[in-house]
């Protein structure tokens, strides 16, 4: 059986868990990165002469295995592993796996590395058959260390990894996806990192193309080497070195130029000139622009990506917000950029997104084909849609395709979040590109209405800002309000009502049942698809495909955003659905049980004992079989269960009543049936004692009721566990095809939908109240109020014989 992803990830972060402690995470990372490399290369290329990967004889995962366990296995790895393999490949794994300060010493050392090595020894980890065509698996799960990796290290040692959800980002507007690609269509990063973002783009090209590099970090070169490798790019070119001072791509004398270059430079670089004398630069980056500040450095690697692109080159960069607006020779390089028409864009991102820093940033699209022709710059504020994640601020799905939409279309029909702005408008406002002054907030304020305070009501102006529920729902308005005054109104319905006239208007309940079948057609045409699916299919094309979709169904449709529905598809597929994809593309429409073995850990730390926790299956889980084929029995566990919970609650209840000083369990140490029995045996004959037996008495009743029903449940639930199990051997293709796709996949998304439905209902609820309450006392009810307050602590007081003046 193939692995599922989210095992793989679990595997290789279990890893780390080996090394965590003893150092940090930008030094661990090395370890298990080399590691997962040498596993994968040994899987895939062991023995073929030509491979893109070359394993010199005692140099695999195999020989490094032969080395647990001996005195001298860290040197070993260096001397017969790791070094073979830079020689042999040209390339640099930065890892030393004998340094004593990290690993420890003798005992210690020996068996961390062991312990290491035999988690990636898990047979389930093997590479050569666990990859479906089209989809790197490996290349996927290297990101998901990268990325814990940059959130481990903090924020000085985060600057190995850009996020992927940026990187996709700039990999679409450079518009390579559209592009008629070849080997020959280079792409070039002159800061690269670990090589996540070139990779990026060469994910959204439609053919392979060819990959350049440069990065300074030797340890971080080593990583973009490995990364290439990992993502079935082996022939792309990493170079190590200062990219200003001494660029490494040359076409003689004179750069290297590309079709496409994507850059995350270091951001403000204080040291850019180091090495370099900026007004006599031999390649002419900075001429007839100007040279950037000395401890400014943004403007220096994009001048150098404009000077790497060919004539009709595309280029987008990540740069800090303040190369929009700051002032001196930035704005003399920014005036040149803009009257040059080589900005064609300006992306807007939210704050924190970045591992090195938490500054607001924006992407810097280049373009220069037709520069001359260019009148205007497309810019998107994209700054306030994210989500929290942990410390850090994240793109969303949604968030990624609403920026790529609007970029890639060109479209303005928000002006809030996107437009194109004129030349003529830029050079009014003296070539200030700062976004706030060309795209205004779409966060409104919202207004007090100082009439609706003095003489109450609510102003009609507000619920009129609710047009988009009203021309959905009509006659709901009348039902939720009424005219008070001219320009206010009062509520039609009490407070407590509003959430249900709402729900039960015959207009929402139509509409409900619109989406819903609006979601049917969907679901039907999608759920015969889902069930032709082959072995060998490609799972991240599929997502793409059936998201798409889902996105273009939903677009238009009244109060529902289309790209809320997509991201709740997108959150089902990363949380449960592509584990069941990569199962179905290597094995297909099988439901198989296995046994779930735990082992639990000695007092020493090594393995110990197994626990056998029952059966699984991964691609029909049991809860979704049981539903369908044991019904009745899960219906009645049900009811016992709430039985259960009733009788529970019924002995807290008594426990709580009668547990003071005084109660009936004082006397008790701890309330359970020994005790209580041998209390009440104590006290049977106490004529004084009877309240406090009779309780007790009760007690055990309720007890030994709850003692039967939980045996009871317990039963069944071994029943209802058999039944399930025998079913599985019995069930067809096509029925496991309805379990999967209809009973599990498709009903999660309708309750998904379902859900943006309610919150439909919950927005318009929350304002209507929040409005109600806003001007529910008006002034002269509130000064009243306090009169009458007022009134009553003077006549206490005058009781009192206190006057108060």
């Amino acid at each position: 059986m193939a692995i599922k992803k989210s095992e793989l990830y679990s595997s290789l972060w279990a890893s780390c868990d080996e090394l965590r402690g003893g150092m940090d995470a930008s030094q661990y990372k090395d370890y298990v990165l080399v590691l997962l490399f040498i596993k994968y290369i040994s899987d895939k290329f062991t023995g073929q002469p030509f491979a893109p990967i070359q394993i010199p004889a005692g140099a695999s995962f195999a020989d490094m295995v032969a080395l647990k366990g001996k005195s001298d296995i860290g040197d070993q790895i260096n001397k017969h592993i790791l070094q073979p393999l830079e020689k042999a490949n040209k390339i640099r794994l930065k890892a030393d796996f004998n340094d004593t300060a990290l690993l420890g010493q003798g005992k210690e050392m020996v068996e961390k590395l062991g312990n290491l090595i035999a988690i990636f020894e898990n047979p389930a980890l093997d590479f050569s058959k666990n990859r479906a065509d089209g989809d790197d698996i490996l290349g996927d799960a290297y990101e998901f260390l990268m990325r814990h990796f940059a959130t481990e290290s903090g924020k000085s040692k985060g600057q190995f990894y850009t996020p992927a959800e940026v990187s996709r980002i700039l990999a679409q507007v450079i518009g390579i996806h559209q592009a008629k690609t070849t080997p020959d269509t280079t792409v070039y990063d002159p800061t690269c990192g670990s090589g996540s973002l070139l990779l990026k783009v060469a994910d959204a090209a439609p053919t392979p193309v060819t990959l350049y590099g440069q990065e300074m970090d030797e340890a971080t070169s080593g990583l973009a080497q490995m990364n290439m490798v990992l993502h079935n790019n082996a022939s792309a070119l990493i170079t190590q070195g200062n990219t200003l001072a001494n660029p490494k791509h040359l076409d003689g004398a004179a750069l290297k130029t590309f079709d496409y270059v994507v850059a995350n430079p270091p951001f403000s670089d204080k040291r850019w000139s180091t090495g370099l004398t900026p007004d006599s630069d031999k390649f002419e980056r900075f001429k007839g622009f100007g040279i950037p500040p000395t401890k400014q450095g943004d403007y220096a690697y994009l001048l150098h990506i404009i000077r790497s692109l060919k004539p009709q080159g595309k280029a987008a960069c990540i740069l800090p917000h303040g190369v929009l607006f700051r002032g001196n020779a930035e704005a003399d390089i920014r005036k040149n950029l803009v009257r040059r028409g080589l900005i064609k864009g300006i992306i807007g991102l939210p704050a924190n997104l970045f591992f090195g820093t938490g500054i607001p940033a924006c992407i810097v699209v280049i373009d220069k084909q037709d520069a001359q022709a260019r009148r205007g710059i497309f810019m998107v504020d994209a700054s306030a849609a994210f989500m929290k994640d942990g410390p850090k601020n994240r793109l969303r799905e949604q968030d990624i395709h609403r920026i790529v939409d609007a970029y890639s279309k060109q479209d303005g029909s928000d002006p809030t979040y996107a437009r194109l702005v004129p030349l003529a408008e830029i050079e009014k406002n003296d070539f200030n590109l700062n976004l706030p002054r060309y795209l205004q907030s779409r966060q409104t304020e919202d207004r007090q209405d100082i009439e609706g305070h003095l003489r109450g009501g609510i102003p009609q102006a507000d619920v009129d800002a609710l047009q988009a529920y009203w021309a959905t729902c009509p006659q709901l308005r009348a039902t939720l309000f009424k005219s008070l005054r001219p320009g206010y109104l009062a509520l039609a319905v009490d407070k407590a009502a509003i959430q249900t006239s709402i729900h039960q208007h015959p207009e929402f309940v139509a509409y409900t049942q619109r989406m819903a079948a609006h979601f049917d057609a969907w679901r039907s045409r999608t759920s015969q698809r889902l069930k032709k699916l082959k072995p060998g299919f490609k799972p991240k094309a599929l997502i793409v495909e059936l998201a798409e979709d889902l996105l273009a169904h939903y677009q238009g449709q009244p109060l529902l955003n289309a790209y809320d529905v997509y991201q709740r598809f997108m959150d089902l597929w990363a949380s449960a659905w592509q584990d069941d994809a990569y199962l179905l593309a290597a094995d297909g429409w099988k439901a198989a049980t296995y046994r779930v073995i735990e082992t639990k850990k000695g007092k020493d730390g090594k393995p110990g004992k197994q626990v056998d926790k029952g059966w699984a299956c991964d691609l029909v889980p049991k809860a979704t079989l049981v539903a369908r084929y044991c019904a009745k029995e899960q219906a009645l566990m049900n009811e016992m269960s709430a039985q259960l919970d009733a009788m529970t609650a019924q002995l807290a209840e008594l426990e709580e009543e009668h547990g003071g000083d005084d109660g009936a369990f004082a006397e008790l140490d701890k309330v359970n049936k020994a005790q209580v029995s041998a209390r009440l045996k104590e006290i049977q004959r106490d004529a004084d004692a009877q309240d406090e037996a009779a309780v007790l008495r009760q007690w055990l009743q309720l007890s030994d009721q709850e003692a039967q029903l939980k045996k009871t449940l317990k039963e069944l639930d071994a029943h209802v566990d058999q039944l399930a199990h025998d079913q599985y051997p019995r069930l067809s293709e096509a029925e496991i095809q309805t379990l999967v796709v209809d009973d599990k996949w498709l009903t999660a998304l309708d309750a998904a939908v379902r859900g943006e439905l309610d919150r439909i209902t919950q927005r318009l609820t929350q304002r209507v109240i929040e409005l109600a309450n806003r001007y529910d006392a008006p002034l002269p009810a509130v000064a009243k109020r306090a009169d009458e307050q007022q009134a009553r602590v003077d006549a206490h007081l005058a009781r009192m014989g206190f006057t108060w003046n």
